[in-house]
């Protein structure tokens, strides 16, 4: 078998199933209640082949100007075969110059499809979609002298990818190289036309690839957004692509897979089931949920409606069951029958190529289901715009407020209606679960260092266990690029736990008027501002110490309180 499953796809087509194409099986779609009315409404109207075609009509005339020009990725397994040859001939080059630490910034579509498709099948790639002090300057020190910077922004102008290009140049600079020299490290991807690709041809970066411009980021993980930077770890793309071209012309089938998804989560959500968790079966696709989380959030979580994405550990961990809830499991390299488990009503199984092909097609199935555009993200731009004005006046960012009250290295802060009477960390947890609705869900956003402080991420097993809800999981301010859409224009029952913490070192951003320290603080105090300005619940955890904060707040949670 290699890295992507694909001896699993050879076997899967001649087994039993839901439905099977291409290498890619799903079972148990047709089991979710309202199914079969949701297939018999595609089949009328030939939904699947109207799709797979590029019908911009299938989502209503308010949605067409937009998707109009997003239904490029249905052709990417063949439109992206002309990068393979240059992509080789690129890492052949860096490698034979002792460049063969790829480092990517980017956020959101732009950085999750290729930790996916590294983390998947071993290959090293530090992805860099942070604006945390201490994690950023934690990868400069690493391999400096073998860096190629992979920059990754279908606007060019995203701030956080321009803050980590301007660091790294600096540190070549630093280390000894001229500009012209230090630019040459810099490998570009970005949409035909942008800032960027103006702005990187003037530098003489190493090399500019354009994307398909009529792709969405969330739907881009077969463009040069996912390819350039997983070809230069190493990835052979062709078998990538090769997966997703296997799977392609089954789209159009209404009994095949990709369909047997998407009914099943717009049958889902028409039954009230708006929760869809996803776990990996454990059989060789990492990190896939991850990637699949900000294509549901931000494709279906818009005008007070969605399906919430929800990531999680096991097949078996907390909150994978519940009659608001859809469990999930995709895998790799399982046959059918061996991926069964608790919390599971339906599996996806077969190769990564295939699986973002079909995720794709089902999302957009899933968005006709619901009523809304899938294409479209109404609501990011305002934490964006949120972030601008707080750097353009940081003295009113979070640091100028009170908490509540402190319980040793944490200070908590939200609303004092929602917080009276509490007095220590277990007290404060007991009320943001006590703001709860009956189908609502917490969403813990931490804005640290995913590495230093990972033992955080721990903290949603026990929340979603004590709180019988489910609850998700995100580091600041990549979620931001991704379900921040549904936290603002999804379904209003979420209740959001901010965990901020201290700057031990601040990294300043060179020829900006902030370091990433400001920035960090004025993005979490944005985003922040914006879910409070919806009514949403917003509590919030101070680190005064990272570790110490963290171990408090973990063993508030795992009490019985």
């Amino acid at each position: 078998m290699t890295g992507f499953g694909a001896e699993q796809g050879k076997k899967q087509d001649d087994e039993v199933g839901n439905a099977a194409a291409g290498g890619l099986q799903v079972v148990g779609a047709y089991d979710v209640a309202g199914a079969a009315d949701v297939l018999v409404a595609f089949k009328a109207d030939d939904v699947a082949a109207k799709l797979s075609a590029g019908d911009d009509t299938l989502w209503g005339p308010d949605a067409q100007p937009e998707s109009s020009k997003r239904l490029g990725w249905l052709d990417l397994a063949s439109e992206s075969r002309a990068l393979v040859e240059p992509l080789a001939k690129l890492r052949e080059e860096l490698v034979a110059e002792g460049l063969d630490h790829i480092v990517l910034a980017g956020m959101g579509g732009s950085s999750l499809a290729p930790e996916v498709i590294t983390e998947t099948v071993g290959k090293s790639l530090v992805t860099l979609d942070t604006t945390d002090a201490g994690q950023v300057r934690a990868a400069l020190a690493e391999n400096l002298d073998r860096t190629i910077l992979v920059v990754s922004s279908k606007s060019g102008g995203t701030v956080e990818t321009d803050s980590h290009r301007r660091a790294y140049v600096k540190a070549f600079v630093d280390a000894g190289l001229s500009e012209a020299d230090a630019n040459k490290r810099l490998v570009v991807v970005t949409d035909p036309g942008s800032p960027l690709e103006k702005s990187a041809k003037e530098a003489g970066v190493r090399a500019v690839f354009l994307a398909n411009p009529n792709v969405g980021g969330r739907y881009s993980a077969l463009t040069a957004f996912g390819l350039v930077p997983s070809a230069l770890a190493g990835i052979d793309i062709s078998e990538l692509l090769d997966q997703a071209e296997a799977v392609r012309g089954s789209l159009a089938d209404p009994d095949g897979p990709a369909v047997a998804l998407g009914v099943a989560l717009g049958a889902a959500y028409k039954a009230g089931r708006d929760k869809i968790v996803i776990a990996s079966d454990g059989t060789g696709l990492v990190g896939l949920g991850d990637w699949a989380e900000q294509l549901l959030a931000e494709s279906t979580g818009k005008e007070g409606k969605g399906i919430l994405p929800v990531a999680v550990e096991s097949p078996t961990a907390a909150g994978t069951t519940g009659d608001d809830v859809l469990a999930v499991t995709v895998g790799g390299s399982l046959h059918v029958g061996e991926a069964a488990g608790a919390g599971r009503d339906v599996a996806v199984n077969g190769p990564l190529g295939a699986q973002f092909l079909v995720w794709e097609f089902a999302t957009a199935l899933a968005g006709r289901v619901i009523g809304i555009n899938p294409f479209d993200q109404p609501d990011v731009e305002a934490a964006k715009q949120a972030t601008r004005d707080l750097l353009a006046n940081p003295a009113s960012a979070q640091s100028d407020t009170e908490p509540v009250f402190t319980d040793g290295p944490v200070q908590v802060f939200g609303p004092a209606e929602l917080l009276a009477g509490a007095s220590t960390v277990d007290d404060a947890i007991g009320k943001v679960l006590g703001a709860l609705g009956d189908h609502g869900y917490v969403a813990v956003q931490a804005y640290l260092d995913r590495h230093a402080d990972k033992k955080l991420a721990s903290v949603r097993d026990p929340l979603s266990k004590r709180s019988g809800h489910a609850v998700t999981f995100g580091w600041g301010p990549r979620f931001l690029h991704s379900t921040g859409q549904f936290h603002k224009g999804g379904t209003p029952v979420g209740v959001f736990l901010q965990i901020t913490g201290v700057v031990a070192d601040d990294l300043e951003i060179p020829n900006q008027p902030f370091s990433f320290g400001t920035l960090q603080k004025s993005q979490a105090a944005g985003d922040g501002s914006v879910l409070e300005g919806r009514g949403r619940p917003v509590f919030r955890f101070h680190l005064t110490d990272r570790s110490a904060g963290i171990d408090r707040i973990l063993k508030a949670v795992e009490s019985t309180g």
